[in-house]
């Protein structure tokens, strides 16, 4: 298959605010992700906060800790919009960043803000990252915090009844990759519902979307490979693609999309996946919109309306009232 087959000539929808986002970020003279030094590229990630992400929200409880990993302890924050709080579930908040950049500050605005309106703890893990720390270690850190919040340790102050792992492109993968390791081996509770924005499910380079959206739409084509080449992920491994993983007896999902993302149908055929495994399935593809919408409200106001939606899916598959 050559571009010619795949490459979609028809205008996409592109909504205004998303629109106004990327001729201000496409119109700048600015270096590629690949051709910064990896701390400036990594500053430059967390820089963006303040810019173009929705301020933080006023929490009662926002607490670094920290677990043990396979490699040493791994930092982890506790974020509560209560100080004390009966047993419940704990969203389980991994980062996106193409497991190169990102950080506990880079999301740390977004994990407030779940903690906040979904009233639930949130614990976001800060694994090791590439290309010092290859694949396996961000899956590897990742499945050992889970397993350690799952036991509810005296430092967290709560009573663990359920896992919802969560988590933004990397961290959509290894949302999926950890619940696919506690689906083979359970923890001490149950994982309740997983939540992948836009992950990476699947190493297909030929997807119609990663051809149409490969440059100009934020997440570039360039940026994708520079962060394989970094991840050095295993081709045959459902930890590194989870679409080579077992799509059965999985919990509810809420999977979402954006309209305009290269790997947007990386996203639709995992979804596609658990439907045909019988899974329960809310898919959210969020039109017009792009990759790390999530972490961009203040600059696309569009993007806090389809996080609250992402909520609402939530509450509906938990079973919660608003």
């Amino acid at each position: 298959m050559n571009d010619s087959d795949t490459m979609d000539k028809t205008p996409h929808f592109v909504r205004p605010d998303v629109s106004a986002f990327l001729s201000f970020l496409n119109g700048m003279d600015r270096p590629q992700l690949s051709e910064m030094a990896l701390e400036e590229a990594r500053a430059s990630y967390v820089a963006m906060n303040p810019l173009a992400e929705a301020d933080p929200r006023e929490l009662a409880v926002i607490k670094d800790l920290t677990c043990p990993g396979p490699a040493g302890d791994i930092p982890i924050r506790l974020y509560d919009a209560r100080g004390t709080r009966e047993p419940g579930p704990v969203v389980m908040f991994y980062h996106g960043g193409g497991f190169v950049i990102g950080d506990l500050e880079s999301h740390h605005n977004l994990c407030t803000e779940i903690a906040a309106e979904l009233d639930m703890p949130v614990v976001a893990v800060h694994y090791r990252l590439a290309p010092e720390h290859p694949f396996p270690a961000a899956p590897d850190d990742c499945e050992a915090a889970t397993r350690w919040v799952a036991g509810s340790p005296e430092e967290l102050g709560r009573k663990i009844t359920g896992l919802i792992p969560m988590g933004d492109s990397a961290g959509g993968n290894l949302t999926i990759v950890t619940t696919q390791a506690l689906a083979e081996k359970p923890a001490d509770v149950p994982v309740v519902l997983q939540v992948p924005i836009y992950p990476l499910s699947d190493e297909k380079p030929d997807h119609p979307s990663m051809i149409n959206f490969a440059e100009g739409f934020l997440l570039t084509a360039e940026a994708m490979a520079w962060f394989g080449e970094c991840y050095k992920a295993a081709s045959d491994d459902k930890r590194a693609y989870p679409i080579l993983g077992e799509h059965s007896d999985m919990p509810p999902t809420v999977l979402i999309t954006a309209g305009l993302d290269p790997i947007r149908d990386s996203g639709r055929v995992y979804g596609m996946e658990l439907i045909r495994a019988g899974s329960d399935v809310v898919f959210l593809e969020m039109k017009g919109s792009i990759h790390g919408f999530t972490n961009v409200r203040k600059a696309i106001p569009s993007a806090q309306v389809d996080l609250h939606r992402v909520f609402a899916a939530m509450r509906l598959m938990l079973g919660m009232a608003e």
